[in-house]
């Protein structure tokens, strides 16, 4: 839990929340599988052609509910979460950029479980690249 909270936007709820509820990171081979399993991607309906539907009602709903609530606040601690957000109010509305922070949160919390190490922005990344 204290490696996740040092992803910008993650609080202590948060990260108890994805603790609990996702349990062993394993079983989700791809971030599309965990993003599917927190119940930030749209619902396809398929019969003779794929029709892309409203967020799916397939979900865990407990770490839905907290990742949007996270994702309100994460472009505050966030430059990069807030460009991400910024350019999808630009496409859209503002219910599709909290889902995009959203599911970016999930990228970086099973990046940060994967590799077993604490959270460093791209920005800092970067500025040890050059040095």
């Amino acid at each position: 839990m204290r490696r996740l909270r040092t992803i910008p936007g993650v609080g202590p709820i948060t990260a108890l929340t994805w603790a609990l509820e996702i349990g062993d990171y394993t079983r989700f081979p791809s971030v599309k599988e965990a993003i599917s399993y927190c119940g930030l991607c749209g619902a396809e309906k398929s019969s003779a052609e794929v029709m892309r539907m409203p967020i799916s009602k397939q979900r865990n709903k407990h770490i839905q509910h907290v990742l949007v609530e996270a994702a309100k606040l994460a472009p505050r601690n966030s430059h990069e979460l807030a460009l991400l957000r910024e350019k999808e109010i630009q496409r859209g509305n503002k219910n599709r950029a909290t889902l995009a922070v959203a599911r970016k949160l999930v990228a970086y919390m099973l990046a940060v479980d994967r590799r077993k190490q604490d959270f460093v922005p791209a920005e800092e990344l970067a500025a040890k690249a050059v040095a």
